[in-house]
């Protein structure tokens, strides 16, 4: 059994076309998807039971972040293995087969990410080295590169995103774990409100001497940014709170320097959420 984790705050739209995809390009096994809406109030929850009655809509009753939601919908379910898919992506029709498939035929593999494009088909650098203040660095260029449409940058993110890899860590947009594996992690931490948790699982992940896999022959396309348009101050907040926290666990001494420089800059600390 596959489950297929949503979380959803204010998309409705971009969850309609997502839920959509997957309903025209189901995966070939037994399967099932839970929404776990984070208070939305653009009608979602409505709209799921009215138009999706065949999705399990679990409502915590307060925004409790990405993470935490996913714990939700982990814990109110017992396939083998978890999808965490972020609810403006579009499943392409196999993507999910190949990307099981992926992950069963390498059993020390724990988690696998496929190749994730934008609306235009420009690959996205979903992948990558284990955050630190270099690797944040190097990331951070090519995806800005790539992002304004830089060529050469352009290529060498399609050529990096072409082959099998096992990098540390894939993104959360679409992420399939094993369920044993993410129970052994100890599920998503929770003090990420919303982003690098995923860094985060994978570096749980490959402390049980698992593999992470980027299986490129899956793909999905993420529709980046329009599940958060609706709130861009909170999100960038919860950005930098995620961030600072991070390091906080994984790079206490550069902690300090991450915030002293956000203070520089005017954005640390944050308001509360």
């Amino acid at each position: 059994m596959l489950d297929i984790i949503i979380v959803s705050h204010n998309c409705r739209e971009v969850l309609d076309d997502c839920l959509r995809s997957l309903a025209s390009a189901p995966p070939g096994g037994p399967h099932r998807i839970v929404v776990v809406d984070n208070l939305s109030t653009d009608g979602t929850p409505a709209h799921l039971r009215a138009n999706h009655p065949a999705v399990q809509l679990i409502e915590p009753n307060a925004n409790i972040g990405f993470a935490a939601a996913n714990n939700v919908g982990v814990r109110a379910t017992d396939g083998e293995l978890v999808l965490l898919l972020n609810p403006d992506t579009l499943v392409k029709p196999g993507a999910l087969d190949r990307l099981c498939a992926a992950l069963a035929s390498v059993p020390a593999a724990g988690v696998a990410g496929p190749r994730i494009v934008d609306g235009t088909g420009r690959a996205e650098l979903s992948f990558g080295r284990m955050l630190s203040p270099l690797s944040e660095l190097q990331q951070k260029l090519l995806v800005v590169g790539n992002d304004r449409g830089v060529e050469w940058v352009m290529r060498v993110v399609d050529r990096m995103t072409r082959r099998l890899r096992r990098p540390d860590w894939v993104s959360g947009a679409c992420l399939l774990i094993r369920r044993d594996v993410l129970e052994q992690a100890g599920l998503l931490d929770e003090r990420f409100f919303m982003y690098t948790e995923d860094v985060d699982l994978c570096a749980a992940v490959r402390a049980q001497r698992r593999d992470i896999l980027f299986v490129p022959d899956a793909e999905i396309v993420h529709l980046r940014g329009r599940s958060r348009s609706t709130a861009p101050a909170a999100t960038r907040h919860a950005y930098r709170r995620s961030h600072v926290a991070f390091y906080e666990k994984h790079h206490p001494a550069w902690a300090a320097v991450l915030k002293a420089y956000l203070r520089l800059r005017g954005e640390w600390p944050v308001p509360n959420r």
